[in-house]
């Protein structure tokens, strides 16, 4: 029978808190996944509405969305599984509930903005996003300073993504 690195006989099977952080892996991963398809089905569902809305002047170009999301759902894929994998379990625990919630947030804002049209609601979710997300950005900190690098964009564009909310609901309100 093999055995571990620590001479204990490895059996085949994770033990329990082995398990419990590849449960809290596969939070993390389908969590993103959702953000992602959902979001991007949201995001397009009114096309015609959201190009009628008077534009912040702060607002980036359109290519650069395509960008930044694609880096931002892999970052938080990668450092949510790394964090999960090495971090003490009460903070793989509040990372996975801040993160939960962060993209809870993020996904309502989606269906707020794009297909309820409700900016007011929109932008008070989106910013809840942003807020929730500061934590989950110091947590990773704390699990290696490359890995809250990683999450400083996503904190950054979904701040930016709130301020461009409040600037629609501004605008356009």
């Amino acid at each position: 029978m093999a055995h571990t690195p620590d001479g204990a006989r490895f059996t085949g099977h994770p033990s329990a808190p082995e398990a419990w952080r590849m449960f809290a892996i596969g939070v993390v991963i389908v969590a993103v996944l959702a953000y992602a398809v959902l979001s991007g089905v949201w995001v397009s569902a009114d096309v015609f509405w959201y190009r009628s809305l008077e534009q912040p002047p702060w607002q980036p170009p359109s290519w650069v969305f395509g960008l930044i999301w694609t880096y931002n759902f892999v970052a938080l894929a990668v450092v949510g599984s790394v964090v999960a994998r090495r971090a003490a379990p009460a903070r793989v625990g509040v990372l996975v509930l801040l993160l939960v919630a962060s993209i809870a947030s993020a996904l309502a804002w989606a269906y707020l903005f794009y297909l309820a049209h409700e900016l007011a609601a929109a932008a008070i979710a989106l910013s809840a996003a942003a807020v929730f997300t500061v934590p989950i950005v110091g947590i990773a900190f704390l699990a290696g300073r490359v890995w809250g690098t990683l999450l400083l964009p996503y904190q950054i564009w979904v701040a930016l993504a709130a301020s461009l909310s409040w600037g629609y609901l501004h605008l356009n309100g």
